[in-house]
């Protein structure tokens, strides 16, 4: 196990189990876990052995978003450091995991609030505990959903959803997290750590270049024409086979022929 001052790094085979460990503060993100992450990261990112990383918190919490005096507060007199410690921020939990090499699974075992909505929309998947409590608190201390908060909001809510929650800041469950397309869907939390894990192993089986592949040619065809989507498409194909030395047509595409019992068989 890695470990780290607010973050552990277990792995499991080809996964890795990134756990926010600050439990005391319902792993609140500090300006520590923010290099914490970038870190860990890193180091996962370069790691050829691991395929899907899932991500949660110790204790009863997924994570309490920001640790408003030790993010706030305690930088007030220094502009640069807050600049720079709000940028790392940002970025690991943002745009870091939404273009991460590897699967990105959350695995919301509790509280999730404010900032903390940001990494469960950056995450490719998300399951919930049905127990767990969501909350954008930032309307309840004169706030609104600032850094990445709206902008994953928007990616990710319909219109209605986000702003009656945005703007009362009510909590809600794991439940209607699903509903409103927050999370793919909720267990209970008894099971929510094996549903998750299971999850994953099946996902880790996948090929690694088709799973990144996978998430690339979403991900960047969401900002793409019609044309240029197409056009990335058949050049990510074409990446793919050469990385795979053409196992895809030369053996993937029969074997998966011969599964004629298997959903998404050619054969039923």
């Amino acid at each position: 196990m890695d470990n780290y001052e607010t973050v552990t790094v277990e792995r499991v085979g080809s996964i890795a189990v990134v756990t926010l460990n600050r439990p005391k503060k319902r792993n609140a993100m500090n300006p520590q876990m923010h290099l914490d992450m970038t870190n860990v990261l890193d180091s996962i990112r370069y790691d050829n052995n691991i395929k899907v990383l899932v991500l949660t918190g110790a204790g009863s919490a997924f994570s309490a978003g920001m640790d408003l005096r030790e993010h706030f507060r305690e930088y007030k007199d220094d502009p640069a450091a807050y600049e720079r410690i709000s940028r790392l921020g940002a970025e690991w939990r943002t745009r870091t995991l939404k273009h991460f090499p590897k699967v990105t699974l959350a695995m919301v075992n509790g509280h999730c609030i404010g900032g903390a909505f940001s990494t469960v929309e950056a995450c490719d998947l998300a399951i919930a505990a049905d127990e767990a409590g969501f909350c954008l608190s930032e309307i309840n201390f004169h706030m609104f959903p600032g850094g990445p908060v709206s902008k994953s909001l928007a990616n990710l809510l319909r219109p209605r959803d986000a702003l009656f929650y945005g703007l009362t800041g009510r909590t809600f469950d794991g439940v209607e997290a699903a509903r409103i397309g927050l999370v793919n869907y909720s267990v209970p939390g008894s099971e929510l750590k094996n549903h998750v894990m299971n999850l994953a192993s099946e996902i880790a089986e996948k090929d690694a270049a088709a799973l990144r592949a996978t998430k690339e040619a979403y991900r960047f065809s969401l900002e793409m024409s019609w044309d240029a989507a197409m056009d990335y498409a058949r050049t990510k194909v074409d990446q793919v086979t050469l990385q795979q030395h053409w196992l895809w047509k030369e053996e993937g595409i029969d074997e998966f022929l011969q599964k004629k019992g298997e959903p998404g068989s050619a054969h039923k």
